[in-house]
């Protein structure tokens, strides 16, 4: 018999009365459910929790928090209330298992689904570094992906480590467990009527202080205190640009003047270049029509050369004022790279455009014969080497361009009296094309008595040549007999022509 004393009475309990008493002062609960306990020992692997129940749960290490490798007393200490989830009501050793971050991961999963439908936003601190983001305590392991993490891209995360962050819930998967945090929306929430009051301040053609915060391939992002305005790359510099980097770095402080502003789109343009002298203004400032400066040739165009005279700003010197002799083409007097003065005729501010001359400074003399000679021969050498074998001889272009009629070569070496008299048939074939060369044979005074080739050709011999013109015909076949047409050379023809003249004389 037993006694069991209460303050109200004293009574004796059968054994199975006893039995019945205990039971019934015994919490009931199964697997799944969520119990409040007292932590009343921590031990390295393990800590046990006093649920009311016949003997105290055992919380596993692993079992602790959702962080990874933890120690058991950082995260609860003796005399604790928590929260832990039934695993197993006994285990192969009889023991009560429980979780503790069961039970948050249970509870946070009901919070976070209240806070996502309503819009709002969740707090937790940053425990772990992961590949593409962070991972927030928020009950539950929320990942935030390092693009969310602020309102520009942040390349190292590992400072925001122990900090405590608020975002917005993007993306809920109870199934996958899968929770996505972000936040860049909240801030950029909080900052929407910041926002839209300061670019409602933001005037055109006003210039603004700021910081380049980014740099990309077609411009450049500054911070104007809370807004980022884009500068084009047209818009960095006067001069060329072919990336912003040659003109801008990350965190420089810059000047710029605010181009436009879109409320709707909330994007501003901004212009650097606009805060900087026009250099066509200024080269227009130093120097007027009239002055001469020095330059250098960076183009050489059909019509003229383009020539720099100061950075960025080019001039024409239009071919009919490159040289006060006549030419052809620029090439014949200037090359690219050449250093020159010239005269400022005149200055095109809104148009871009400066005429120049040289040839009102003294102008430019052509360039040397042998030199452009030079220069031909080399590239017919080029060309001959390309073409090979195939090209025809000297030789052969000389014969093909001194063929001439027997009427031609009567004509041209006449007695001077005008009369046409008909060569041999055996005459050189060279004789005309060197008899024009030298001019008509005859009275000097009166060139006029010179036959033309045309008249030559269409004038019929009425008898055989006589005298000194067929005589030295008649050599000239004879010397030939035993030469081609190709040994005939223009130092004979004249020599031939010379001695005619004398004997005609």
């Amino acid at each position: 018999m037993v006694q069991i004393e209460t303050a109200s009475e004293i009574r004796d309990f059968t054994p199975d009365e006893l039995r019945e008493a205990i039971e019934a002062s015994l919490r009931d609960f199964k697997e799944g459910d969520i119990l409040e306990g007292t932590v009343v020992k921590i031990d390295r692997d393990e800590v046990l929790l006093d649920i009311g129940y016949k003997s105290e749960g055992v919380i596993p290490t692993k079992e602790l928090s959702i962080r990874h490798d933890v120690d058991p007393g950082q995260v609860v200490k003796v005399g604790d209330e928590v929260e832990a989830l039934v695993l197993q009501k006994e285990d192969k050793e009889g023991r009560l298992i429980l979780s503790k971050k069961r039970a948050q991961y249970e509870r946070a999963w009901g919070r976070i689904e209240e806070v996502m439908q309503s819009g709002g936003t969740i707090k937790g601190p940053v425990i772990e570094v992961v590949k593409g983001g962070l991972i927030l305590d928020i009950g539950l392991r929320g990942f935030l992906p390092a693009s969310l993490v602020d309102l520009r891209r942040v390349r190292d995360l590992h400072p925001f480590v122990g900090t405590e962050l608020e975002a917005k819930i993007i993306e809920l998967d109870r199934n996958r467990n899968n929770v996505v945090l972000s936040r860049r929306a909240f801030l950029e929430e909080s900052q929407s009527e910041g926002r839209k009051k300061f670019l409602e301040s933001l005037q055109k053609g006003e210039r603004r202080k700021g910081t380049v915060s980014s740099i990309v391939n077609f411009g450049a992002f500054v911070d104007l205190g809370g807004v980022d305005g884009l500068v084009h790359v047209s818009e960095l510099s006067w001069k060329h640009v072919d990336h912003p980097s040659e003109v801008v770095q990350v965190g420089q402080e810059v000047e710029v003047e605010v181009l436009d502003v879109d409320l709707e789109r909330e994007r501003v343009s901004l212009s650097l270049k606009a805060t900087q002298e026009d250099p066509w203004k200024e080269f227009e400032r130093k120097y007027s029509a009239g002055e001469i400066i020095d330059g250098q040739v960076t183009k050489l165009v059909p019509f003229g050369a383009f020539v720099r005279v100061a950075a960025g700003i080019e001039g024409l010197v239009h071919i009919s004022e490159i040289s006060e002799q006549h030419i052809e083409t620029p090439e014949s007097v200037l090359q690219v790279g050449d250093e020159v003065r010239v005269k400022v005729i005149e200055v095109d501010v809104p148009r871009r455009r400066i005429s120049l001359s040289m040839r009102q400074v003294g102008g430019a003399m052509p360039r040397p014969a042998s030199e452009i000679e030079e220069e031909a021969a080399e590239a017919s050498d080029a060309v001959a080497a390309g073409a090979g074998s195939a090209s025809p001889s000297s030789a052969q272009l000389a014969s093909q361009a001194t063929e001439a009629t027997p009427a031609e070569v009567a004509t041209d070496v006449g007695d001077g009296s005008g009369a046409s008299e008909p060569a041999p048939a055996a005459a050189p074939a060279g004789t005309a094309v060197a008899a024009q060369a030298e001019g008509p044979i005859g009275d000097p005074s009166t060139p006029e008595a010179a036959p033309s080739t045309d008249a030559a050709v269409d004038e019929e011999p009425t008898e055989p040549a006589v005298g000194a013109a067929a005589e030295p015909a008649a050599e000239g076949a004879g010397e030939g007999d035993g030469a081609s047409e190709e040994d005939i050379s223009l130092e004979a023809i004249l020599e031939d022509l010379k001695r005619r003249e004398g004997r005609s004389g």
